[in-house]
């Protein structure tokens, strides 16, 4: 059974959560989200108090009822603050230039490497080598970092690539000569 499908979420001000036909749209300050629900999942707004409820104890659905519970969380934090992710360049000349939707890397390869950022998210350098992902939507942003990543992924032997700020990159031991 799903313990947080059965918590009330509170709404927060100035954020309004309208659920018709199976989709469940929350508007706010930061933006506007829209997530499609499925059969078998209710939301129920009373009094700015939301309740997930399911419409039976089946397997399937017991998963649902987390499931969707969690989306609507993160929507209606996502709308009223934001999200922010933050990622690092590490290797001798590696920079990064943000301008406007789009990121330039000189990472190490024979030419620059161009990213287009999706509509929704947008980025800020600093010292060329740290970037700062911010966004209405936690999907699109944990997506977006992780193909910024996928570009040149780090490496163990010298740590060198573009790896997120939290990352803690195990360092392997290289080859040993023989004696």
């Amino acid at each position: 059974m799903s313990r947080l499908g059965n918590k009330e979420i509170t709404v927060p001000a100035g954020v309004e959560v309208t659920f018709d036909k199976g989709f469940l749209k929350v508007k706010g300050p930061k933006g506007e989200l829209i997530q499609n629900v499925k059969p078998g999942i209710d939301v129920i707004n009373e009094n700015s108090r939301i309740t997930v409820k399911r419409a039976s104890n089946s397997k399937n659905h017991k998963a649902l009822h987390g499931l969707y519970w969690s989306l609507l969380n993160n929507m209606l934090v996502g709308v009223n603050e934001g999200f922010t992710r933050k990622l690092e360049l590490n290797g001798v000349g590696y920079r990064a230039q943000a301008k406007d939707n789009l990121i330039t890397f000189s990472i190490g390869f024979s030419h620059p490497v161009e990213f287009v950022l999706p509509k929704g998210v947008s980025c800020t350098v600093e010292d060329t080598t740290k970037i700062t992902l911010t966004s209405h939507d936690k999907q699109l942003i944990g997506q977006t970092a992780a193909l910024i990543r996928k570009i040149r992924p780090p490496e163990p032997y010298k740590k060198k690539g573009i790896k997120y700020a939290e990352e803690v990159i195990r360092t392997k031991a290289g080859k040993s000569s023989k004696k």
